[in-house]
């Protein structure tokens, strides 16, 4: 299967799903987020978050909104998913809009772990067990911060999450190890040169 024909379903817009959903689509996987913009974010203020000094959780979220429209994820703003069902052919996520199918799954939706229980995901001491790669023990389906951590809730950790599962998404499509490290060209190549100092 070719890295373009791969559909990535990421459930939850906060900063685990925004961040699976960066990473995946700019690499080469057509990635959809539904986000309901029930995040925590909006009552947070950031002082915690590495390479950020102070920002206000709901600024910080419409910088991510951007950040990921501009690679061009599918994001489906106030559309709430209501049921996920694993298949042979990957997953189907029930929205009160319609129907999506993709290869791949990740769910990040904070403390509320409903999906992950019908999908049928093992659990262990109440939340999602998962492993290293945020994989959960039903295949290609993968659970991030909130859901995954009893109390461990930071953006950031939310975030790393999120980078994980879609790095680990990538590296299943590669056969390989995947890395996403960008250089200063590679900035150039996609945003143009940058003004002078």
């Amino acid at each position: 299967m070719s890295k373009s024909n791969t559909n990535v379903a990421v459930v939850g817009g906060g900063p685990a799903g925004l961040s699976a959903a960066l990473f995946a689509q700019k690499n080469g996987l057509e990635t959809t987020v539904f986000d309901t913009d029930g995040t925590w974010m909006h009552k947070a203020h950031l002082f915690n978050y590495l390479g950020v000094g102070s920002v206000d959780g709901s600024a910080f979220m419409e910088t991510a909104r951007t950040q990921v429209d501009s690679f061009g994820v599918d994001r489906r703003q106030g559309e709430e998913v209501t049921d996920v069902a694993a298949s042979d052919d990957g997953f189907a996520v029930e929205t009160d809009e319609g129907e999506l199918t993709a290869d791949y799954l990740v769910l990040a939706t904070g403390a509320n772990r409903d999906l992950a229980e019908s999908l049928g995901c093992d659990f262990e001491d109440g939340v999602v067990d998962v492993d290293v790669t945020m994989e959960t023990s039903v295949e290609n389906a993968y659970a991030t911060g909130a859901m995954v951590r009893a109390e461990e809730w930071q953006a950031v950790i939310s975030a790393g999450d999120g980078a994980a599962a879609a790095l680990n998404i990538l590296s299943k499509e590669e056969g390989e190890h995947f890395h996403d490290f960008d250089v200063p060209v590679d900035a150039e190549a996609l945003f143009g040169p940058g003004e002078e100092e």
